[in-house]
């Protein structure tokens, strides 16, 4: 019971397994493909976040520089602030106003970054108290400079002092070199995590590249086995078709013997049945015939009603006898055997044309020919199922028959001006007149050859290799080839 119960399991892993084997080309392939898209996908983030990183310490860098720069151009405006204090000229004023106005545009382009940035309340709120402390300083310089010497051109444009006029400049001085320090350390973090984010797509492409490789390995190795696989089992198929091509012959060759000899057995029984109806049968029939006869006779003038009964049975007894003839000539016609090919052949197309009301047209040699025994059989035969096929289906009124004997074959004809053999009659495997025709020719090396004439109509030629063994005594040299019929 157990194994029983561990069958299904079984089967079913089996077949899981064969499963897997039979797809694991595409199973490789879709892991390989969500794995390629995957680490893509990676990529591509770890690309943006990298280019967002470096543009974020680019963005800190130029910010620090700015920084510097407000934080030098502020060292200017004292110097150009004392040296107007000493000596006093307008130069150095209008330096001043330069330098201020400078100041305040780096000023604004940095009030705009921390705006922009978003950054945090106490970076924002130093930078705003930074700039009132140099609107400040520029102030107080300015009215300083107005108050110490000449007036300058424009000078009074530079600012004007509003509250105190001193400005801690230590305070400046410290909360621009904090600001500097901050920004110089965010570009320095976006630059680490640039680098860290760099590493890893680093290693993601080389896992990646990897394990495609790994896989694509095993794939083609895969395609390899099941390359090999199909090879085997085509060549198996190859082989088992060359063995089942010779058995195909082997069992042709076989039937065509086996057809061959029953048709040779069937000719036997019937000459067997001929020659016992003929000498039994005849012999019966006849001797009663004349029995019943010569009662009557006897009985004709004194039994009146007894001799009318015994020509009655006379009657019987002919038909009788006339049927066991007809009976005989069907099985094996005592004019072939009597009289050769030609005249059963002319016998054969005479009672035909009679029964059916045929034009017959005969191209037969005028003397006889005599030929084996067996090919005589195998053409009267044709001409025979030929005939009997056109009184049954091709409603013809015209019908030719031609013999044609060579050194070393010889020919029949056989034509009619009925309706026509059909494409499809002559593809049809259950006709068994046609088919026995064919094998009864192409048992002794002959060949058989039928179609649809033309207009219409049918025409029959069969080519049988022979060895005749006497000429038409008409001095005409036999000629090879098919007998050419009038229709």
């Amino acid at each position: 019971m157990q194994k029983v119960q561990e069958m299904p399991g079984v089967t079913a892993s089996t077949r899981l397994g064969e499963w897997m084997r039979n797809r694991s080309w595409a199973i490789a392939m879709t892991v390989a493909i969500v794995i390629t898209v995957g680490g893509l996908v990676i990529l591509e983030t770890a690309r943006e976040r990298i280019a967002a990183e470096y543009e974020s310490a680019l963005e800190a860098r130029d910010v620090t520089v700015q920084l510097s720069t407000l934080e030098s151009q502020l060292a200017q405006l004292r110097a150009y602030q004392s040296d107007f204090l000493l000596t006093k000229q307008a130069a150095d004023a209008q330096a001043y106003c330069a330098t201020a106005a400078r100041l305040r545009q780096t000023a604004q382009q940095l009030n705009t970054y921390y705006h922009r940035r978003e950054a945090d309340s106490a970076e924002l709120a130093s930078f705003v108290q930074i700039t009132g402390l140099l609107e400040a300083r520029i102030g107080a310089g300015a009215a300083a400079l107005q108050q110490a010497g000449p007036q300058a051109p424009g000078l009074a444009a530079c600012g004007t002092a509003s509250g105190d006029r001193t400005v801690d400049t230590t305070l400046v001085d410290g909360t621009l070199s904090l600001l500097r320090d901050n920004e110089a350390n965010r570009a320095q973090q976006a630059l680490d995590a640039s680098r860290a984010d760099q590493r890893v797509s680093t290693f993601v492409a080389a896992g990646l590249s990897a394990l495609n490789i790994v896989l694509f390995i095993l794939l083609f190795r895969n395609l390899g086995i099941q390359i090999d696989r199909q090879a085997r089992v085509q060549r198996q198929l190859v082989t088992q078709q060359e063995e089942l091509d010779q058995l195909v012959t082997e069992r042709t060759r076989q039937l065509e013997a086996l057809g061959w000899h029953l048709q040779a057995v069937a000719e036997n029984e019937k000459t067997q049945l001929a020659r016992e109806l003929h000498d039994e049968l005849g012999a019966i029939l006849t001797a009663s015939k004349m029995d019943v006869a010569w009662a009557n006779r006897k009985l004709k003038d004194s039994e009146p009603a007894i001799s009318e009964k015994l020509t009655r049975a006379l009657a019987n007894l002919d038909q009788g006898i006339a049927l066991k003839r007809r009976i005989i000539e069907d099985m094996r016609p005592t004019v072939l055997a009597n009289f050769g090919l030609v005249t059963a052949l002319r016998t054969l197309a005479d009672e035909a044309a009679q029964r059916n009301n045929w034009t017959l047209e005969l191209q037969l040699p005028e003397d006889d020919v005599q030929l084996d025994e067996q090919t005589e059989i195998a053409l009267f035969r044709v001409a025979q199922e030929s005939l009997n096929n056109a009184a049954k289906y091709a409603r013809a009124s015209r019908v030719a028959i031609g013999l044609q004997v060579g050194r070393t074959q010889v020919a029949l004809s056989i034509a009619d001006n009925g309706v026509g053999i059909t494409p499809a009659d002559l593809k049809r495997t259950h006709t068994h007149g046609l088919l026995g025709m064919r094998q009864r020719v192409a048992a002794h090396g002959g060949r058989f050859d039928i179609q649809r004439g033309v207009p219409n109509g049918t025409d029959i030629h069969v080519v049988m290799p022979c060895a005749s063994s006497a000429a038409s005594s008409s001095g005409e040299g036999p000629r090879d080839g098919y007998p050419q019929s009038s229709r």
